[in-house]
């Protein structure tokens, strides 16, 4: 018997959904896996005393075994898809498709004991986030795409003027003039500004609801990947330069409702001067 088109349509619809959330498993259980281990030994001294990458970024020993212990699960289960995590990176751009991982965001934090650090995960294909994980273990929370609050908000429909907005900014750095700049407009013309110390934690607070908008300046493709993910998912707009939809080779991102958003990469083009 031949089978109607609508049949077909509607099967291949059910394949598509199926596969989604068996990624989504996976992406949980691999950061399950590091979660577990991060909240047990991962905290012990050792594993938490900081050194310097090259790059002048802290690093621990436990940013290290998270990763190692995400990548091993991802590998078993997805072996066909690689894994990018932040310390064992090259410098070239990530594969179009692939596992973005960053262990700890917010490494600065963790060795300090403060609790605004994450583990972040994403799955990219054609160079676009499409799923996300992101778990602050010391907040006891966690944000996936696929299970959003549907009592929030639909982003769009949030703040939508920057003089009204609480903003996160976040890869501030120090001894850059145009970071400088930046950060005096952000404070003369949005309502509040707030530095957290953690991209994908800035993004989730965007996805939200308790910041209004962010703004991240040389996003790593890891950093933000997660929580871009999560922002378009509530409808909300994120950013490059421009004011074009965000690449994750972009050097700055903003994210928030569509006025703000745009708002904001007016303000960092504006610092360049």
């Amino acid at each position: 018997m031949n089978q109607r088109p609508e049949e077909s349509w509607g099967r291949r619809q059910g394949a598509r959904h199926d596969q989604w959330q068996d990624m989504r498993r996976v992406a949980r259980e691999a950061v399950d896996a590091g979660v577990h281990w991060l909240t047990g030994d991962g905290t012990r001294g050792p594993w938490t005393r900081a050194r310097l990458k090259p790059s002048g970024e802290e690093v621990t020993e436990a940013d290290i075994e998270v990763e190692r212990r995400i990548t091993r699960v991802l590998e078993e289960r997805t072996p066909e898809i690689p894994v990018v995590g932040e310390e064992s990176a090259h410098p070239e751009p990530p594969p179009s498709t692939c596992w973005l991982l960053d262990p700890i965001d917010g490494t600065m934090n963790f060795t300090r004991g403060a609790p605004g650090y994450a583990l972040s995960l994403a799955y990219v294909t054609a160079g676009t986030p499409v799923l996300g994980v992101i778990h602050a273990p010391r907040l006891g929370r966690r944000w996936s795409t696929g299970e959003t609050d549907t009592t929030l908000p639909a982003m769009p429909d949030r703040v939508r003027t920057l003089s009204r907005a609480v903003v996160g900014l976040t890869g501030v750095g120090r001894g850059n003039p145009r970071t400088a700049r930046l950060i005096g407009r952000l404070y003369t013309d949005a309502y509040r500004v707030r530095l957290q110390g953690a991209m994908s934690l800035d993004l989730a607070a965007v996805a939200e609801g308790w910041l209004d908008a962010c703004v991240c300046l040389g996003p790593k493709p890891w950093d933000v990947a997660a929580g871009t993910a999560l922002v378009r998912e509530r409808g909300g707009a994120v950013l490059g330069e421009d004011g074009r939809d965000f690449t994750l080779r972009s050097p700055v991102l903003t994210a928030g409702s569509p006025p703000v958003a745009r708002r904001l990469i007016a303000v960092w083009e504006s610092a360049a001067i």
